[in-house]
């Protein structure tokens, strides 16, 4: 018999063997960044940003639910437990797969700028606060919240479960509490001190003590007031929001506190079915949504960089980074000029997302010298603070959605009674007349939030995203690139190290003059970020801000589906299927 000192030496030998074992296949692959295994599952699978949720998720799929009903579980659900990046005062899109049809469907639920605010009273608006663009918080940035319009269209045409039992997880939690997470206790701690003093409640739903004082890691947080707003919204379909007792209290709010949004407003407010945008990347076909997006960024972004050998150049190499920062310059720029409301402004969607108009625009990036400013082109000369979650259910239906307030937790104004805060999504107009996002009544702001969703050979291959503003198109760009390029696993594609390129042209006005900046993540080698010094580009550490990822892979092994699930280190996430 084995002595108990022998038995732990034998264990404590076959550890530093099995270490050095990954050790060294990390050093021969390069890959030592995973911070965990993929997660798999037969027949569903639901990733989040936050685990409670994502068993939310997976409860709805045992229960008989849909993947919709799996989606609109956990946004409830996320927009109650990571109120600092989504909630039913923000905007919503979703890409989702009919396994029957086997089509991909796209829905836009972004909302729109209250009517009777005009241009001219924006513009006044703005001088009296010694401004010349709309400001991120108060009455002037709030649009019309789509997020809620976004839930019952997806329920109407994909939903299994009633619209009242997709959420219910999320009121049982808002009434009874649950523990903050890590990560959101850090940004609620960072968002109170900006919304004091603004017209409304969120001191009173957002604070432990009505007073100031932000919820901490583990402790227990209820919404009472969100618990309500919710159970109305299943019990009439979402017609309490945009047309009930909901908008009377928003109305009746708005209009004695200085604000522009009306019932009216509300009560005009649709969502859009719309068709995913793609290109073919490798063989990969990837879909985006069109603008007001700025999915097709990561479109462009592709179809310049399908012309560089990426994969020779090596991940995270100089010479990798160099063409992608720069492929970005380019799609930025036509990002500025021609991304808004399809309703305002004639976008040449088909020339800029085009493989002509791509190789004449790859032409402009010289290989050893950043550029410094980057103009639009002309495509139609050419032919033809956020949450992200996607799920999937036994009859291989997948969905890709995104929904967020915007920046921080949103404008900082809470109704009192509603336990949610509204969007500042109107930040993104441009009040530059003439421009195809400038401010107007009725009309969508330019869009940071985009799903995506990849095919392969005219099958599922991939739902996913990546959070953070303009982070998102170079996130998706780089997660596919280490997938496809640098064959990682969907698991490893967010974990790896990444960069982010900030400084250039906006749909809001700003111009690149100086070649803006590149910020690395520390898993950047030094040899990278020397390299691209020598070429003209002004790296800089990174302190956050790089997005967060989830990713569902679908693959079919002897006949059998498999989903492959992936949530990375980043945030508070997590990855489940059963």
């Amino acid at each position: 018999m084995c002595s108990p000192l022998r038995l732990f030496a034998a264990i404590f030998v076959a550890i530093a063997v099995s270490s050095s074992s990954f050790a060294q296949i990390d050093r021969l692959t390069g890959k030592d960044f995973a911070t965990r295994s993929e997660v798999l599952a037969r027949h569903g699978m639901v990733c989040t940003s936050v685990p409670l949720v994502t068993q939310i998720g997976i409860d709805i799929l045992k229960r008989g639910g849909s993947a919709v009903d799996a989606a609109i579980a956990a946004n409830a659900a996320l927009g109650l437990m990571e109120p600092t990046g989504s909630g039913v005062g923000g905007d919503l899109f979703a890409i989702v797969y009919s396994a029957k049809e086997n089509k991909l469907y796209g829905l836009n639920a972004s909302g729109r700028s209250p009517a009777g605010l005009s241009y001219d009273q924006m513009k006044a608006e703005l001088t009296k606060l010694k401004r010349e663009t709309i400001p991120p918080l108060g009455m002037l940035p709030i649009s019309v919240p789509g997020c809620v319009s976004g839930w019952t269209e997806l329920h109407k045409k994909f939903g299994k479960l009633s619209l009242a039992d997709d959420l219910a997880p999320a009121v049982r939690y808002a009434e009874e509490g649950f523990p903050v997470s890590d990560l959101v206790a850090w940004y609620m701690g960072r968002a109170v001190p900006l919304y004091k003093g603004i017209p409304g409640a969120f001191l009173e739903t957002y604070t432990l003590d009505g007073k100031g004082r932000a919820p901490g890691k583990a402790d227990v947080f209820k919404n009472p007031d969100l618990a309500r707003t919710l159970r109305l919204i299943g019990e009439t379909r979402g017609d309490a929001f945009y047309k009930g007792e909901i908008a009377d209290k928003i109305d009746a709010f708005m209009k004695a506190n200085g604000g522009f949004l009306r019932k009216a407003d509300l009560e005009k407010h649709t969502a859009t079915w719309v068709e995913p945008a793609s290109t073919n990347y490798r063989g990969v076909d990837v879909y985006e949504l069109p603008p007001n997006g700025q999915g097709i960024a990561a479109l462009q972004m592709l179809n310049v960089l399908e012309g560089f050998d990426l994969a020779k150049m090596g991940f995270n190499s100089p010479e990798a980074l160099h063409v992608m920062v720069e492929a970005k310059k380019l799609a930025w720029a036509d990002r500025a000029k021609f991304y808004a409301d399809p309703d305002f402004a004639k976008i040449p969607l088909a020339g800029l997302i085009s493989k002509p108009y791509a190789a004449e625009r790859r032409k402009l990036i010289d290989p050893n010298r950043a550029a410094k400013s980057v103009e639009a082109g002309n495509p139609a000369l050419r032919d033809g603070d956020t949450i992200y979650l996607c799920t999937a259910d036994d009859e291989g239906n997948m969905v890709s959605l995104i929904q967020s307030n915007y920046r921080g937790m949103g404008s900082g104004v809470v109704v009192p009674g509603l336990g949610f805060m509204f969007q500042d999504r109107g930040e993104l107009f441009s009040m530059e007349p003439g421009h195809a996002n400038a401010y107007a009544p009725g009309k969508r702001p330019f869009q940071t939030i985009i799903p995506a969703f990849a095919m392969e050979d005219g099958k599922p291959w991939l739902a996913f995203g990546v959070m953070g503003g303009g982070m998102q198109p170079q996130g998706h760009v780089q997660v596919l690139a280490n997938m496809i390029d640098f064959g990682m696993n969907v698991q490893e594609a967010g974990d790896a190290a990444r960069w982010q390129h900030e400084g250039d042209n906006e749909p809001t006005g700003e111009k690149m003059t100086d070649g803006g900046y590149v910020e690395v993540e520390t898993g950047v080698p030094w040899e990278t970020v020397r390299e691209l010094r020598r070429k003209g580009h002004d790296v800089r550490s990174g302190f956050g801000g790089f997005g967060g990822y989830q990713a569902i892979k679908m693959e079919m092994r002897d006949g059998q589906r498999v989903y492959i699930g992936a949530s990375e280190s980043r945030k508070d996430g997590q990855a489940s299927g059963y």
